[in-house]
């Protein structure tokens, strides 16, 4: 289930939305092409991009795999969003 409240979305699957949008960009792919590539709902493909899904770990191998890189690779990316991200905007508890 879709998660729509803004305020309550996870700066993990924001950074991992993040990460993927950065590298299909970079790979000149539309969210259109990669969801096909990746044999995935284009609507689904940009709630994971937003950070609204939580994308199971074949959703991941499958999207790594139709922009051609390692699943590592786009784990790392992702890593580093957040790190960075978190540096600028700490989490408040």
């Amino acid at each position: 289930m879709p998660n729509f409240n803004k305020n309550k979305r996870s700066p993990e699957l924001i950074a991992l939305g993040t990460a993927i949008r950065k590298l299909r960009i970079n790979n000149n792919l539309t969210q259109e092409t990669l969801a096909n590539l990746a044999d995935l709902d284009t609507s689904y493909l940009g709630r994971v991009e937003r950070g609204d899904n939580n994308a199971a770990y074949l959703t991941i191998l499958k999207i790594a795999n139709a922009i051609g890189i390692q699943t590592s690779e786009l784990l790392t990316e992702a890593e580093h969003i957040l790190q960075t991200n978190l540096a600028i905007n700490p989490i408040k508890i």
